[in-house]
C-alpha cells in the first residue's frame, strides 16, 4: 500500500525547498545618528552583507551578535562581508541603542527601525533574525532564532556567496 503525502504538506515542503529570491525593499530607515537611508540602496562593493536584527532587551540577539563581533574583524579579511544590525526597538526605546552598540564594541553599521517597516517588509515574526544578501542586495538566506554557535553556519553561508 503506497503512502500519500497530503496536499498541503507537499506544497509546504516545496515552498521551503524551492525558497524565492527577493531584493532588499524599499524601506527608508535612520542611522544612530539620524542619517536617513533606504535600505534598498545597501551596498558593499559587490560583496555580500549580513543583516542581523535585534532588540536592546533581547538576550538571543545580544549573544548572536556578541559572537559575531569576536570575529567579524576575520569575516571581514576573508570574505569582505560587511554586518548591519538592525534594531527594532521602539520610538520610547531608541536612545537605549546607542549606548547598547558602544558597551558591546559592536562595529557594525546600526540602522533604527521604530516602526517595524523593515520588519514588516520582509515579513519577520520574530527576533533574532538574520538575512544574507549577495553583491546586489538579492536576500540568498533567512534565519530565525540563535543557538550558541549558529555563527559558524552564517560565515559558511557567506563563503559560498564569494566562490
Amino acid at each position: 500500500m503506497k503512502r500519500k503525502i497530503p496536499y498541503f504538506l507537499f506544497t509546504l515542503l516545496l515552498a521551503f525547498s524551492l525558497p524565492g529570491k527577493a531584493q532588499l525593499p524599499s524601506v527608508t530607515l535612520k542611522t544612530m545618528d539620524g542619517k536617513t537611508i533606504n535600505v534598498d540602496t545597501l551596498s558593499n562593493g559587490g560583496k555580500p552583507i549580513v543583516i542581523d536584527f535585534f532588540a536592546t532587551w533581547c538576550k538571543p540577539c545580544i549573544r548572536e551578535l556578541d559572537a559575531i563581533a569576536e570575529i567579524y574583524d576575520e569575516w571581514r579579511e576573508e570574505t569582505g562581508v560587511k554586518i548591519i544590525a538592525v534594531s527594532t526597538d521602539k520610538a520610547q526605546d531608541v536612545n537605549k541603542v546607542k549606548p547598547l552598540v558602544s558597551n558591546h564594541g559592536w562595529e557594525y553599521d546600526v540602522l533604527l527601525d521604530p516602526n517595524s517597516d523593515l520588519k514588516r517588509a520582509l515579513g519577520i515574526q520574530a527576533i533574532p533574525f538574520v538575512i544574507v544578501c549577495d553583491g546586489k542586495g538579492t536576500i540568498v538566506c533567512r534565519h530565525n532564532g540563535y543557538t550558541d554557535g549558529e555563527e559558524s553556519e552564517l560565515i559558511e553561508e557567506v563563503r559560498e556567496l564569494i566562490k
